[in-house]
């Protein structure tokens, strides 16, 4: 593999980047190959995402599945690009080195739940506490939509509801950030 370094000067990266603050690099990359295959994620701890829209959290979400070693996230149509400069920058290289794959949602879980092959877990706020589930090593840890959560026909598939708990004392918090869920979530699958 031939890589080529072009230095250029700050006014002509301006130019090329499509952010009003570029990066001191920037890189042209093939987008992989995303072929994906049930048998890959059995074993693993795999994040599927509905209907995420925010740039940023998408981008976080990505570096923290690098992070905490999950090699796939699943994610529905209506996500928002992972190849959308912003989520590249916010990814911090993670794009990289996770398999992001755009497919039906309900038809992958579907399947895996008729197989009973990997436990599907979903986020809810009226699901089981995650810190006092049982929780296995593999699975879906499914995250939904950033307004509107889980779609109803992912709802139905899930195998079990889960929830972070609020400590809040006056109970004024409506609900936490995807990126901010899923690195607790991530946290805790992986503390056990």
């Amino acid at each position: 593999k031939h890589i080529e370094i072009i230095e250029v000067e700050q006014n002509d990266l301006s130019q090329i980047s499509t952010l009003s603050t570029p990066q001191q690099v920037l890189c042209i990359a093939r987008v992989p190959n995303t072929d994906f295959c049930i048998e890959n994620i059995k074993d693993e701890l795999t994040l599927a995402l509905d209907s995420v829209q925010d740039p940023g959290n998408m981008g976080t979400i990505i570096r923290l599945a690098n992070w905490f070693g999950i090699k796939t996230i699943l994610c529905s149509h209506s996500t928002v690009d992972a190849f959308n400069p912003k989520v590249v920058q916010a990814s911090m290289g993670g794009i990289c080195r996770v398999q992001i794959v755009y497919d039906n949602l309900s038809a992958i879980i579907a399947q895996i739940k008729e197989d009973n092959q990997i436990p599907v877990y979903g986020t809810f706020l009226e699901g089981e506490n995650v810190y006092e589930t049982k929780l296995t090593n593999n699975g879906i840890v499914v995250l939904g939509n950033e307004g509107n959560g889980i779609s109803q026909e992912l709802e139905q598939l899930i195998t079990r509801k889960i929830s972070i708990p609020s400590f809040s004392r006056n109970n004024v918090v409506e609900s936490l950030n995807v990126s901010i869920a899923a690195a607790i979530l991530c946290s805790e699958f992986r503390r056990r």
